[in-house]
Order: C-alpha cells, then structure tokens, then sequence
C-alpha cells in the first residue's frame, strides 16, 4: 500500500511538472501571437467607452495598458500578475477576468458534464450492441452511423437540430440558458434543463463514436476468448455472458477513453455554444476574439488548457489502475 501511494505521487509530481511546463509554453506562445496580431487593445477599449477620448486620456490608457513597452517586458508583468492571481480587467465586460471565467465555467460545466455523460452512456452501449451483434445488420447499421456523427461538424448539426426541433417543431427554445426577461433567481431548474437538452444533444452526438467503437473491438476480443467460449458451451445465454462477463472486461477502457476527450468536448463546446448562444467560455471566447479583449483571450486560453491538462491526468492515472502494464512504463 505504501509502495502504490509512493508510487502515485511520482506520477502525479511528473504529470505536475509537465502541465506547468506547458502552461508556461502555452502563455508563451499565446501572447506572442497576440502581440503580432493586429488587435489594437487601446482602440477597441475605446470604442467600448462608447464616447470620445481626448489624446491625454489615450496617452493614459496607452500607459495603463503598456503599450509603448517591449513585448518582453509586457510579458513579464503579464506573468507576474498572473502568478498572484489577478488575469486582468476584461474590456468587454468591464470585469476581472477571473470573474467572467469563474461565471461562464460553471455554464460550460454544466453543459460539458451533461454532454460527456450522454456520449459516455450512448457509446457504450451502441458499442456493446456492435459487439454481440459482430458483423450483422445492427453492427454494420451502426457502426455507418459512428463513422457519420463523428466527421459531421458540431455547429452544422446544432444548426439542424434549431431547424427542426425549434422552428419546424418548436419543442425546444432556440437558444440562451435560461427564457429572456427572467432575472437569475426566478429561473426554474426545469427551464435551465430545457435549455439545456439540444446543445448537450448536439456536443454528445459528435462526440460518443470513439467510445462506441473502442467498446466494440474490446467486446468482441472478449467475446471471442476461450472462459466465453467455455460459458457458452455450459448454456449461458448472450446477454448472460454480457452481464457477467463483458461489462467488467469493457467499462473502465471506456471510462478511461472517456476521460481522455475531454480536449475533443472542449473544442466542440466551443461550436455548440455560439450555435444556442449558450453564455460559456466558448461563446466568451468568440466575442473577446471579435472585440480585442486581449486579457480576456489570454485568460480564457490559459484557463482552457489548464482544464484540458487535468482531464488528461485523470485519464492517464485510471489507465494506471486498469492496466498495471501501463503504470510501469509511466514510471519508468
């Protein structure tokens, strides 16, 4: 037990030096491009005071953003500022970025949980499905409809999915995370929910096919190994040998695989939320790339990769746990 605590906290110290080597990276290169972009950070805070400045209050500004400094060293306060927690005022929002990632993380959240327990569910079981029905019309149905979902685009399915579900069978809102009018504490939790349904419908049908079809190939290994072959010849029955046999051999590669998505959801929630206008980091991030607010991007980017690194973690140390195998060669 000892050993197997020491042991975790190698791999958790590892995976710790290489997430904040890549953040770092990742900080690095973002503000190098935004430094090179043509985003004018002064001017779009300008136009976002919606009345004139003089030169004085520009020169100012230009001051207060750093501008006139080398890039470098604009960087380095960046970094420093960074590191006691303050991300910055948004100039869009007229908020700390900290704030605004901390209020859109939670809609993103939920819209990501929601997601990834629906493609986890609908995978495993369109995969268990594939697998005993091995090379039949339910497996070749199926397995055309993974190879179709996952190389149709997020936003051109959320598309579909207003056009049919919300004009020509008005069963859903077209968009937003709550009815427009209503304050945050008169919304109901079935209202948010109701909101809710097609975007994570969407990000969950182009995200379940890996799932789906890495659960098939590991059932029908285990389907086709000899203490199956031996329960069949004893009577058990398919859906028998499934349940006492199948499930334990598939369910944590999938969950494990699950887990590792986490980059793919991000991205396509990314899609889904400009497509519903659902308030998250995806639809913030758009708007901050649209209106220049450089704090914002740098942030939400940072924030993003910081998130998708963790998912990462939990993937690689549940891989250690089901494969033994795979936890010696990460500690070597």
């Amino acid at each position: 037990m000892k050993e197997n605590g020491k042991r975790f906290f190698q791999i958790l110290f590892k995976h710790g030096i290489r997430m904040i080597t890549l953040l770092l990276a990742v900080s690095v290169i973002s503000f190098a491009l935004i430094s090179a972009s043509p985003i004018d950070p002064v001017r779009q805070y300008i136009l976002g005071l919606g009345s004139a400045v003089s030169p004085e209050q520009r020169a100012q500004i230009e001051r207060y953003w750093g501008v006139n400094e080398q890039p470098v060293t604009r960087y380095l306060h960046w970094l420093a500022d960074l590191l006691q927690g303050n991300f910055g005022e948004s100039s869009l929002y007229r908020r700390p970025v900290a704030e605004v990632i901390g209020e859109r993380f939670l809609n993103s959240l939920t819209l990501m949980l929601c997601a990834w327990i629906l493609s986890g569910v609908i995978g495993f079981l369109m995969g268990c499905l594939m697998g005993l029905y091995k090379d039949r019309w339910p497996d070749r149905a199926l397995k055309k409809i993974c190879y179709l979902l996952s190389t149709v685009p997020t936003f051109w399915l959320g598309l579909l999915f207003l056009l049919v579900f919300a004009v020509w069978i008005p069963l859903f809102p077209i968009g937003f995370s709550a009815p427009v009018g209503l304050k945050s504490g008169e919304v109901t939790l079935w209202q948010k929910l109701h909101h809710l349904i097609l975007p994570a419908l969407t990000l969950s049908l182009t995200s379940f096919a890996n799932v789906a079809l890495h659960t098939r190939q590991k059932l029908v290994d285990v389907m086709g190994s000899e203490y199956v072959l031996f329960a069949k010849a004893r009577g058990e029955g398919k859906w028998t040998i499934l349940k006492r046999h199948g499930v334990r051999n598939v369910l944590l590669p999938a969950i494990t695989l699950q887990f590792a998505s986490f980059a793919e959801l991000f991205g396509g929630s990314v899609m889904a939320e400009n497509v519903f206008s659902y308030p998250g980091l995806g639809s913030a991030v758009s708007a901050a790339g649209l209106s220049g607010d450089v704090p914002l991007l740098l942030g939400i980017t940072l924030f993003s990769t910081m998130f998708v690194c963790c998912g990462n973690l939990i993937a690689n140390l549940l891989y250690g746990v089901v494969d033994p195998r795979i936890r010696e060669v990460a500690n070597e």
